[in-house]
């Protein structure tokens, strides 16, 4: 991975090409599965609409699919042309749609067409346009087709009827998706498809998928939020109930996630929807919409806003029957803010459909470059290969809860979270998330405390440590966090988005301690470059090391960059190269460098160097020509902590580079710490690292 090389001008970008007979089939859901594998496998992946929604409103599957594309192209390059020239003149739009696409195709090594979705002029012909436009663009199609409500004979009759019309328009099918299958006909309908020809997948209904959020219900209805948090509003309803009938029957309709519409002027619906939501016990409601333009009483207001709830309660004007007719007709979509129903998407790519050999059959050259986005895409998929358990001790915490429902739904690590368990399932239910696998413990009142305070006592008792100051430290989630390490109850820990590094490294200092020919605790930065990835050591941890803790971060930092497919070419950086220099900090380089080569003969290493003739082939032929890291350094190892942490912070701004870390080593388990700022996407990859970590070897 650790090789920079140039990536050639392809003539022409391998394209997919995705299109259906009819509209609600779940493209986009396929579309996500696709480019997902796609963003993993090359360096630049473009998406391209060749037809797209007329008007002043932009094309939502394509803004969705754009977030995930690496080409950086611009939404304005990605579209071709509006449905009305298709109907109008179907030849002039088809050239002006070659044309585009080709302008697209130039600025990548593959291109993901989405075919038209007929929601402005559908017409019977619109497969046929769009097998045409795929024929032209020499894009094979994956089909998709719409398995709810039909029998496995119905979805084969409907596959057969579009498989003639796409090769009657002289389109090759690379592979049939059924769409939204009953999951009881799963089997059913694979086996149905199976003996038509190309290879066929079934993905089973999801109703998170097709739910509204309570924003898109609001929109409906015209209303106004009147009380909650508006965070919440990204919430999906994942079912609707009219409270005609009394409080009591109301209660036992309640089901997770369901949005309940009633008169404002039921006091005794909403007293009981509201209480219900905040009682243990009961389901969390994603909202309530008043409707009758009746606004709640003064004194049930007050109690609302006195217990604090931030479920969002929106008003509408409308009556009861117009208020629910607006409410079912809202289309719950995948947008590029639905982060949830991303997960979920791709969560359902990975287990029903084998993407890689869908790919591997449109012979995609790869270049010998890793981007940003194909690393990270790459830490999921490792850590997913071999799971491991993580234990995140800050379950007070949204972003943590966010992270953990991503990273559950994803299948990248199983999670213990530590907090109240009422507290921390029912905020993550507000915020829509689901820990229905996760494992929350409470160090407060867990029954491993009594076992965790007795072995930290003896840990520590050189220390002066009692059982009874053990249990109250215990207590702290920290150490909590680390003694499950510890015992081998989890593989890893991710803390510190709530609390100091010392704070998060302190507990493993002194209970996890080093691994074995080890005595130094150090970090890498994991920098991504615009075409690779190379570890920055140390630059969090250690001040001012010594020779000899510089030779231990050396060989941590090369141990740690393998684990993560970086070939360890380590340049021990100085400001010097070679014997050129002299003085106490280049003496000590040049000494690290040589315990370096002493404790493992077969790592390449070199120094003291310069940082530019450690990654600059031009400079290393210069400075040092007979080296083996000189010029092609994957690990580079900084003198001190002033430094290291001021050359990645100037890397990181300066060049765009994606610093990932620090990563912590040298311990005997995996401990991680992360920024106090650090956001959701910070928190997946961490937690990736870190079950990667905990594999072992790679």
């Amino acid at each position: 991975m650790g090789d920079a090389v140039s990536v050639p001008e392809a003539e022409v970008a391998t394209a997919i090409y995705i299109a259906s007979p009819e509209g609600d089939t779940g493209k986009s859901t396929i579309a996500l599965g696709i480019l997902h594998r796609l963003a993993a496998m090359a360096p630049r992946v473009g998406v391209f609409r060749p037809i797209a929604r007329s008007g002043a409103e932009r094309d939502y599957i394509l803004e969705l699919l754009l977030a995930g594309a690496t080409a950086g192209l611009p939404y304005e390059e990605c579209v071709g042309v509006s449905y009305q020239l298709v109907h109008e003149d179907p030849d002039a739009a088809i050239a002006e749609i070659v044309d585009r696409f080709h302008r697209v195709a130039s600025q990548c090594d593959a291109v993901l067409i989405i075919g038209s979705d007929y929601t402005d002029v559908a017409t019977p012909s619109e497969l046929s346009t769009n097998a045409r436009i795929a024929a032209n663009l020499g894009a094979p199609v994956v089909l998709a087709v719409k398995a709810a409500q039909r029998t496995p004979e119905e979805v084969v009759h409907v596959v057969e009827m579009c498989l003639a019309e796409l090769a009657n328009q002289h389109a090759h099918t690379a592979a049939v998706v059924a769409n939204r299958c009953d999951p009881a006909q799963l089997s059913a309908v694979a086996a149905a498809l199976k003996p038509l020809g190309p290879p066929a997948y079934v993905l089973p209904e999801e109703p998170l998928l097709v739910a509204p959020s309570v924003a898109e219900l609001q929109k409906a209805v015209e209303g106004t939020v009147v009380s909650g948090d508006p965070e919440l509003l990204s919430r999906e309803a994942m079912d609707v109930m009219v409270a005609g009938m009394t409080a009591e029957h109301c209660l036992e309709r309640l089901t997770e996630g369901i949005a309940v519409i009633t008169p404002g002027d039921r006091s005794d619906v909403v007293l009981a929807v509201v209480s219900a939501h905040a009682a243990e016990g009961f389901p969390s409601l994603s909202g309530i919409i008043l409707n009758g333009g009746l606004e709640l009483h003064p004194s049930i207001a007050a109690l609302v806003s006195g217990l604090g709830l931030r479920l969002p309660i929106v008003a509408t004007k409308y009556g009861t029957f117009e208020t629910a007719s607006r409410v079912a007709g809202a289309r719950g979509r995948v947008t590029a803010k639905s982060q949830r129903k991303i997960d979920t998407a791709l969560a359902l790519m990975e287990e029903h459909v084998d993407v890689n050999d869908l790919i591997a059959q449109l012979s995609i050259p790869i270049p010998a470059v890793t981007t940003p986005q194909m690393f990270t895409y790459q830490l999921l998929d490792r850590a997913r290969s071999n799971r491991r358990r993580i234990v995140l001790p800050e379950g007070k915490d949204d972003r943590i809860l966010k992270a953990a429902g991503r990273l559950l739904q994803r299948g990248v690590a199983d999670l213990t979270i530590l907090g109240d368990e009422i507290q921390v399932r029912g905020r993550a239910a507000e915020l829509g998330v689901d820990l229905g696998e996760a494992t929350v413990l409470d160090p407060r009142t867990s029954e491993l405390c009594d076992q965790f305070a007795e072995q930290y006592a003896e840990l520590r008792k050189h220390k002066g440590i009692t059982v009874e100051q053990a249990r109250e430290t215990i207590h702290d989630v920290s150490y909590f966090g680390t003694m499950l390490v510890h015992n081998g109850l989890v593989d890893g820990m991710v803390s510190g988005a709530m609390h100091t590094t010392a704070h998060t490294v302190r507990p493993a200092f002194e209970i996890i301690k080093t691994m074995p020919g080890i005595s130094t605790v150090s970090s890498i930065f994991l920098m991504c470059l615009q075409d690779r990835v190379l570890a920055y050591g140390d630059c969090a941890i250690v001040p001012d090391p010594t020779a000899e803790q510089l030779a231990d971060i050396a060989i941590s930092s090369a141990r740690t960059a393998a684990q993560f497919g970086i070939a360890p070419r380590v340049a021990m950086l100085s400001y010097s190269t070679g014997t050129s220099g002299t003085g106490a900090d280049v003496d000590k380089v040049r000494a690290a460098t040589e315990l370096v080569r002493q404790r493992d003969p077969d790592l390449l290493v070199e120094g003291p160097i310069q940082y530019d003739a450690a990654v600059e082939p031009s400079v290393a032929k210069t400075k040092m020509p007979d080296s083996e890291v000189a010029g092609q350094a994957t690990v580079l190892i900084f003198p001190d902590l002033n430094t290291g942490n001021n050359t990645y912070k100037a890397v990181q701004r300066s060049a765009g580079a994606i610093a990932i870390g620090p990563v912590l080593q040298g311990l005997n388990k995996p401990v991680n710490d992360l920024s106090r700022g650090a956001l959701v996407e910070d928190i997946v990859n961490t937690v990736a690292i870190t079950a990667i970590q905990a594999q072992g070897k790679p």
